[in-house]
């Protein structure tokens, strides 16, 4: 199992306007081809205009085939667009349980 740990950094006063088009657009979408949200978060503290998720896939080809389906699905095409200029920053992890994870 891996986590798909992705933070990305929204348009400084945009914040509201990213979450409430991803959640009624882009998360239905993500959500029919990811599977299961392990959870997404915003920041308080620390580097503000922030958003973490995390999903959770078997492995890479796992990750890779479902985002693929996900890419071609012209709902998420049309979320893209509809999103374009509000992220300015993206950073991506894949992150692998240990031996004693409760998540494994």
């Amino acid at each position: 199992m891996i986590i798909d740990h992705r933070t990305y950094t929204i348009a400084h006063g945009r914040n509201k306007d990213y979450l409430d088009l991803f959640e009624a657009e882009g998360l239905p979408v993500q959500l029919r081809h990811l599977g299961p949200l392990i959870g997404y978060f915003q920041t308080t503290l620390g580097p503000l205009n922030q958003v973490v998720h995390l999903w959770q896939f078997d492995d890479l080809a796992d990750m890779e085939r479902r985002r693929a389906a996900r890419d071609a699905d012209p709902d998420w095409t049309a979320y893209k667009k509809k999103s374009a200029g509000m992220l300015i920053a993206q950073e991506n992890k894949i992150l692998a349980p240990t031996s004693f994870s409760p998540l494994r």
